[in-house]
């Protein structure tokens, strides 16, 4: 199999700073995130977790995020991309979406957000017992509009290389057409939570017997061999951050079940 030349890692700009006395201008604050009525689970509670570490990985982890609202009195709910910059997390959308509208008064738009990795199909004896390994977040909050020129050029950057790591710096920047087309929205991680299974089924003491197939099926993200555009010139080298070895590699997940 011939090999694709790949090529050097782009050169990282330096990263602007964010607004003064923002929260993402500032340290992680110390310790867990409070619980509160709306972050504390009503079943299964002991898989619930606060640790800023913990949600941080899981929200570092993805890229695609469900974003819910109530648009005229009924529930919305919209699959959307997201980064996390520190304490704060940058949704992006378009100008014209109803959600990035409602986000640019100063009252802003109360919303939840949610991430969720599937990690196994957790098969037990009894059809009552399955289940799915996971991990997942919810963050309730009030989000708003982006529109220091500063924070939205690095909350566009950080959607870019959430989804791509490293994908930034080696694309044209948005251009002032696409950046009147183009929206963020900030929601700042105050009232957040972590829900995490692992594990196998729980089968009841009675049912251990029965011959019926037990266990997990492992589920991991898996990325294919990157399909060049048509525009693409041949001797174009491969990105390094899409080798096999990079973070959106076919090696990553090589042999994973999807």
């Amino acid at each position: 199999m011939s090999t694709v030349p790949t090529a050097p890692d782009a050169p990282s700009p330096a990263e602007p700073a964010p607004p003064a006395g923002s929260a993402a201008s500032t340290a992680s604050a110390p310790g867990p995130y409070p619980a509160t009525d709306r972050t504390v689970p009503t079943r299964s509670a002991d898989r619930a977790s606060y640790d800023r570490d913990v949600v941080h990985a899981i929200l570092d982890a993805g890229y695609l995020c469900h974003l819910g609202f109530v648009r005229d009195g009924a529930p919305v709910v919209l699959p959307t991309l997201y980064a996390r910059h520190g304490e704060r997390l940058y949704v992006h959308g378009s100008t014209g979406s109803r959600p990035l509208r409602g986000a640019r008064g100063a009252e802003g738009l109360a919303v939840c957000l949610t991430v969720t990795h599937v990690d196994g199909l957790v098969l037990a004896k009894s059809a009552f017992h399955h289940s799915i390994n996971y991990r997942s977040v919810v963050v309730h909050g009030t989000a708003h509009q982006v529109t220091d020129p500063q924070e939205r050029a690095l909350a566009l950057d950080a959607i870019v290389d959430q989804a791509v790591p490293g994908r930034a710096a080696d694309s044209r920047p948005a251009n002032s057409k696409e950046l009147a087309a183009t929206a963020v929205i900030r929601l700042d991680l105050h009232e957040v939570s972590a829900k995490i299974r692992t594990g196998g089924p729980n089968d009841e003491p009675e049912d251990l017997d029965l011959p019926h197939w037990a266990g997990v099926v492992p589920v991991a993200p898996a990325y294919a061999a990157p399909v060049p555009a048509a525009h693409q010139a041949p001797a174009a080298p491969l990105p390094r951050y899409l080798a096999p070895a990079g973070p959106r590699g076919t090696a990553r997940t090589e042999g994973a079940a999807c």
